[in-house]
């Protein structure tokens, strides 16, 4: 048997996590008689090295423990780690997309800004580098957790 810390040292990570995943009830602990600890049996030792690996490929939390009860009741949960990764790898295209998307309108802002004077606010602007750059693809929704607002310039 083995204590939070004797089981997060051979597994590489921390006591916190090891608590942590025991109050979620990923993990099930037994108690020692004596003094409370929690303890920690090779099958929990293997779980826990299953979590970690889980969460190395971007499954949540969530994802692990309804993998883990596919398990617990005798199903294979294969069938839901492909479905769940083939579903992170079609997120993770999309704000690739995104994100490429973004940096060219980075660049070609800061291209255009390279000669352009600072400015001081007036009232009616912020700053005006920022409020007369135009971009083409000017839909914002695109943008992973970005607020969906359009954007709109002040100066006209």
């Amino acid at each position: 048997m083995l204590t939070v810390t004797a089981l997060a040292r051979e597994c590489g990570t921390t006591p916190h996590t090891v608590r942590y995943y025991s109050r979620l009830g990923l993990l099930r602990e037994r108690r020692h008689p004596d003094n409370e600890y929690r303890l920690f049996d090779q099958a929990e030792e293997a779980r826990l090295r299953f979590i970690l690996q889980a969460r190395e490929l971007g499954y949540s939390l969530k994802e692990i423990r309804a993998i883990l009860e596919d398990a617990d009741r005798g199903d294979s949960p294969c069938p839901r780690v492909r479905r769940i990764l083939q579903e992170h790898i079609e997120t993770n295209r999309q704000r690739i997309a995104a994100l490429m998307r973004l940096q060219a309108r980075m660049e070609a802002a800061l291209e255009t800004w390279a000669g352009l004077p600072d400015g001081v606010p007036d009232g009616h602007s912020v700053c005006h580098l920022i409020e007369s750059f135009e971009t083409e693809d000017d839909d914002q929704s695109t943008l992973p957790n970005h607020p969906t607002e359009r954007r709109t310039s002040w100066m006209s």
